[in-house]
């Protein structure tokens, strides 16, 4: 992998992950005790997500 595809790799990534936080946080409350989500957690949700950390 080239270093411009390790680059490209990341911030597709990055973009990825900051959509999910923002979907994550941004969902009505009825809606993430629905899907037993804890909206303060966004962040590490969103990076396990996208990450799988």
């Amino acid at each position: 992998m080239t270093l411009l595809q390790r680059i490209q790799n990341r911030l597709r990534k990055r973009a990825a992950y900051s959509r999910t936080k923002s979907a994550l946080r941004n969902m009505p409350l009825e809606v993430a005790i629905d899907l037993d989500l804890y909206k303060p957690d966004a962040d590490k949700i969103a990076a396990r997500a996208v990450y799988g950390h």
